[in-house]
């Protein structure tokens, strides 16, 4: 079995290989959708390794770049993502050996650590191989006025309402992240391009967005069986104002499209309860210190939205 680093003309033979593992239940196997997951993010084309044998590949493992600042110390940080073997070659430790070569090569790059939040069934996997567990994100939960929940049956379309200019828009997010450095916790670095390509041109979820020169709003519903969720995942403002435009945003939202609750992280606004609800949140050291690992094994040193963590 050879184990190689992919290259963008493996990517037909990649989704082959994910539709025969995976289906396409959860998401569509596009190619479309690979290059923007893989190629085009902002922070870097993912880490994508294969596994071959007599010629083909029978196993993929990527890992998404991402960029996590903490102070004015910014890292390099891989995101377990996609991977998949082949049924018909199940049993030949193909996950592993394609997760341990990418541990390899990250300490290679100098990369500092891979994060994820794996599944129940995967996550003994990765504590053998290193991995170590978090804690379970913490998700803040508010009722919505019940009088809304019937307000709005019909189909809503998602809008990108962004009202701010490119110049105002880079001043919100330099404010942000400046404000967000301060306070010594971990956080995603964000910029115009990441926003545009995380909520307002991703293929994978559509996302309602609404924004002006003081804040910035992303959010999704969630489907279950008996209620609606409110899912906002990213929430960027720097003053007052901005945090009042930003609530009256997140309650436009629920009513229009007639949400039960409205979760989020990080956005303690209004009623609601706070707790660790969340997938566990796991940690890869690869070139950390000792100290720093140990801080980061610490949820209260991350500062994050959900837009941050989860998965698409």
């Amino acid at each position: 079995m050879l184990i190689r680093e992919a290259t963008e003309l493996d990517i037909p033979e990649i989704l082959e290989v994910l539709k025969a593992s995976l289906g396409e239940t959860s998401s569509k196997k596009t190619e479309a959708g690979w290059r923007y997951k893989h190629v085009g993010n902002p922070f870097g084309k993912s880490l994508v390794l294969v596994a071959v044998e007599n010629d083909k590949i029978i196993g993929v493992r990527a890992l998404m770049r991402w960029k996590w600042q903490l102070e004015n110390q910014i890292f390099s940080a891989l995101r377990a993502v996609d991977t998949a073997t082949h049924p018909e070659h199940q049993g030949k430790g193909v996950f592993k050996k394609l997760t341990l070569r990418a541990i390899e090569i990250a300490k290679e790059q100098s990369d500092h650590f891979i994060f994820n939040t794996p599944n129940t069934q995967s996550l003994p996997g990765y504590l053998k191989m290193g991995w170590e567990e978090v804690d379970k994100l913490k998700i803040r939960v508010r009722p919505v006025n019940p009088l809304n929940w019937l307000a709005n049956q019909q189909l809503k379309v998602y809008e990108i309402k962004n009202n701010s200019s490119d110049f105002q828009l880079a001043g919100l997010i330099s404010k942000y992240n400046k404000l967000n450095g301060a306070e010594n916790k971990l956080f995603t670095l964000k910029s115009p391009q990441y926003l545009s390509w995380r909520y307002e041109n991703n293929p994978l979820q559509k996302y309602e967005v609404e924004a002006d020169e003081d804040f910035y709003l992303a959010g999704y519903i969630k489907q279950h069986k008996y209620f609606k969720e409110l899912r906002i995942t990213e929430h960027i403002f720097s003053n007052d104002p901005g945090l009042q435009k930003l609530n009256r945003a997140v309650k436009e939202f629920s009513k229009k499209f007639g949400a039960h609750i409205i979760t989020s992280s990080g956005l303690n606004s209004g009623l609601g309860i706070s707790g660790n609800y969340g997938p566990v949140l796991t940690l890869r050291n690869v070139n950390l210190d000792s100290v720093l690992n140990h801080e980061l094994l610490q949820l209260n040193n991350w500062s994050y939205t959900l837009g941050d963590l989860e998965l698409f």
